[in-house]
């Protein structure tokens, strides 16, 4: 249904394309982003990381509330880059897991506040899940907080790849991003283990297939 409704808007401005993403924005109601915002509203100073392809939208606005961001789009970054480096005896593939985290969540000893993980999670090999998460959790202050959304149907028609823009309002803007293939999708259960060491797990109900957690360290 998502990727129907994207390619049918898309089909109508097809002119709009940037790094990656393609097409016009959906809006989606989003319950994290909403109380997200709020914090950041209230709290200027913070550091915050995006996971996804450069958003212009998304600077701007942090900026204008007095954040500083720090951009890593996990999943291109992932796929595209270096990090398949052979084969094991089960001919499973060997990831550089330390290469491809300094190069994408290498933040010279300094901690951050906020991270906008939005789907990163459900379209990053295996290998990197784990990984991703426990360097998060080591790099982020006491109380920082994390944004995640996560599948629960791994149906094609609604897991498109989309880039995520923030507004100043209850909404989040979805956007077409290259076409990687879902991975995986989690339960609640399996949520809550990944992110076991966290300290606070807030979910939001929504009506399409997709989960949205707010997560605090």
């Amino acid at each position: 249904m998502i990727r129907r409704w994207l390619e049918k808007k898309q089909d109508r401005n097809p002119s709009a394309t940037n790094s990656g993403v393609s097409g016009p924005r959906v809006a989606r109601h989003s319950g994290g982003w909403s109380a997200l915002r709020k914090r950041l509203q209230a709290e200027p100073g913070l550091r915050v990381i995006d996971c996804g392809t450069t958003s212009p939208t998304n600077i701007n606005y942090l900026t204008s509330l007095g954040h500083s961001v720090f951009l890593s789009d996990l999943v291109t970054e992932a796929w595209n880059g270096p990090w398949q480096i052979g084969k094991d005896e089960d001919d499973k593939t060997i990831w550089n897991i330390e290469g491809y985290l300094k190069q994408t969540l290498d933040f010279s000893g300094r901690t951050s506040d906020v991270v906008l993980l939005w789907t990163a999670i459900d379209y990053l090999p295996e290998p990197l899940v784990p990984a991703v998460v426990a360097h998060l959790f080591s790099a982020m202050n006491p109380g920082g907080q994390v944004l995640a959304f996560f599948h629960t149907r791994k149906n094609p028609e609604e897991t498109q790849h989309c880039r995520f823009h923030i507004t100043e309002g209850d909404n989040v803007e979805m956007q077409l991003a290259h076409p990687f293939p879902i991975q995986r999708v989690f339960t609640n259960r399996s949520i809550q283990s990944l992110f076991d060491q966290w300290s606070g797990f807030r979910q939001f109900l929504a009506k399409d297939s997709v989960s949205e957690v707010l997560i605090t360290r």
